[in-house]
């Protein structure tokens, strides 16, 4: 069975491959100079049988079906830096390689089995790993501070955070979660969860050869939005951010939307007096796809991280908009295996040896599926007693309770 038969149906919103055209971003495309900056970029660029440059010239000419016979669009994650470096602005990562990957999908007689299974479990139990929405809140009665869940008190609140999968599900998700909520806690921020009404925010979905599932999450989030009152929506996941504020505004998503860490960063003045713990840390930040390249949020984890008493900042030589992709994004999260059939590089292990190259403690992120992604990579390497991965969350906390 091919991952289609999961969601078949194709977002409404969304430009499709017979109408691209009628899109601005969809002519943009054919102002394409053939330059091959997406290519030379693209870090599995070697492996794929047709880079964005070469879709579009096959689309010009005419042979687009040739495309489709091709799995290489497998080896895009998703990482925005194609787009990032096109010189003639075109939304390659937004529009036109997810519309490759749902065309080749025809081709494919299913997707690689452990995304097969992500995607399925997405759309049965609402998260990648197939848990139960029951316990999607369980880590809350271990933060340490009191977390209102909305379904148990449903009265307007300033901030809702969409905690999302990995960092509800996955422990060490789970740290950088309890991590958070303390850091609001201990700001004043007033703040409430959806805990188990709570579902992905699916933009791996759009990103993964099933825009009908994307959908279906878009929409269930939605209804549940609507259910309660607050002003802006926090969320821990630069994925689920990016959802929000480029896909979910066409069904009527209007709240203030921010991303943990430069909502933390805009508190920085108040969050100063608070960390008074040194904590004595060489430590190497790296920039994720979605937070970075894609929204341009630089120099937030940065500020966050240079005021805490004691830690050191160092540079890993690819970083902001030149920074190399941990390999999570566009299903790559689910895709190693695959990869490693491919005789392909990990591109976690290629970050991983960039950050300890640094002489740093830490490797600081953003990102939940930069947690479980690096943290593997360090055991793998063998730099388990020269590095540690943290979240930026993680870091304020140890400092402010210290």
């Amino acid at each position: 069975m091919g991952a289609s038969a999961l969601c078949p149906t194709p977002p409404a919103a969304a430009p499709t491959l017979e109408n691209l055209f009628e899109f601005p971003e969809g002519r943009r495309i054919l102002t394409c100079i053939q330059c091959g900056a997406c290519a030379g970029t693209c870090p599995y660029g070697e492996a794929m049988d047709y880079p964005p440059r070469r879709i579009i010239a096959m689309l010009r000419a005419g042979l687009i079906e040739k495309v489709f016979q091709s799995d290489s669009l497998l080896a895009c994650v998703a990482c925005y830096a194609c787009m990032a470096k096109c010189p003639r602005d075109i939304r390659l990562t937004e529009v036109l390689l997810p519309l490759m990957k749902e065309q080749a999908l025809v081709n494919l007689p299913e997707l690689p089995a452990e995304l097969q299974k992500a995607l399925q479990n997405t759309l049965r139990y609402g998260n990648p790993m197939g848990e139960s929405s029951r316990k999607r809140a369980a880590w809350v009665p271990s933060a340490g501070v009191p977390i209102r869940i909305l379904h148990e008190n449903p009265a307007p609140v300033e901030v809702l955070w969409f905690v999302e999968c990995y960092t509800s599900y996955y422990p060490r998700g789970q740290d950088c979660s309890r991590a958070t909520a303390r850091l609001f806690h201990a700001l004043g921020i007033d703040f409430a969860i959806l805990g188990n009404e709570e579902k992905c925010a699916g933009e791996c979905g759009r990103l993964t050869w099933e825009p009908g599932l994307f959908e279906t999450l878009m929409d269930y989030n939605m209804a549940v939005f609507q259910k309660y009152r607050f002003q802006r929506v926090v969320t821990s996941c630069p994925h689920a951010h990016n959802a929000f504020k480029n896909r979910y505004t066409s069904i009527g998503f209007h709240y203030d939307l921010d991303h943990t860490t430069p909502f933390l960063a805009r508190h920085l003045e108040r969050l100063k007096p608070l960390l008074k713990r040194w904590l004595d840390l060489t430590v190497t930040y790296h920039d994720s796809c979605c937070l970075g390249r894609q929204n341009e949020f630089y120099e937030a984890p940065r500020e966050l991280l240079r005021a805490i008493p004691g830690v050191k900042l160092v540079e890993m030589t690819h970083n902001r908009v030149n920074a190399l992709c941990c390999g999570g994004g566009g299903g790559g999260m689910w895709l190693d295996t695959y990869y490693k059939s491919r005789g392909m590089d990990r591109l976690s292990e290629r970050r991983i040896r960039e950050a300890a190259a640094t002489g740093a403690a830490v490797l600081a992120i953003s990102c939940p599926y930069e947690v479980s992604r690096f943290e593997d990579a360090v055991k793998v390497m063998g730099f388990e007693k020269q590095l540690r991965v943290r979240d930026v969350t993680e870091l304020l906390a140890e400092s402010m309770e210290g």
